[in-house]
């Protein structure tokens, strides 16, 4: 099952079904970001919690997406950069950060070795 990510609009996120949304913040200057995981705990609660329990259940479907693209950002590649360093085309890059396109392992590899020169971990919960 796919869920978009949420949209920023008006203050609110809206995306997964059963997830409230965000409350109306004020724009953060430069000097005031939160982490990714700061931001959820303080929406969500911490790991755990039921709350947090029902966000990371929906997050999942989308989350791999948003890690690529936060890491291309942080590297400061264009979709375009990083589609050439792998031998791919800025449209599968857009697909896959924003889960229209399903990314095998070998690829996710590529992506994360070659484009982003990191090293790729995966972990299976049991």
């Amino acid at each position: 099952m796919k869920f978009p990510a949420p949209v920023r609009t008006g203050g609110r996120a809206f995306g997964q079904a059963g997830i409230r949304p965000l409350k109306n913040k004020r724009m953060k200057t430069k000097n005031n970001l939160k982490s990714l995981d700061q931001f959820v705990d303080e929406q969500y609660g911490k790991r755990g919690t039921k709350k947090r329990d029902r966000f990371e259940t929906g997050f999942e479907a989308f989350k791999l997406g948003f890690l690529l693209q936060q890491a291309r950002i942080e590297k400061g590649l264009t979709q375009e950069q990083l589609a050439e360093k792998i031998g791919t085309n800025k449209g599968y890059i857009s697909k896959v950060e924003n889960n229209i396109k399903d990314v095998r392992i070998s690829t996710l590899q590529k992506i994360v070795e070659l484009g982003l020169g990191g090293h790729l971990q995966l972990s299976i919960k049991i």
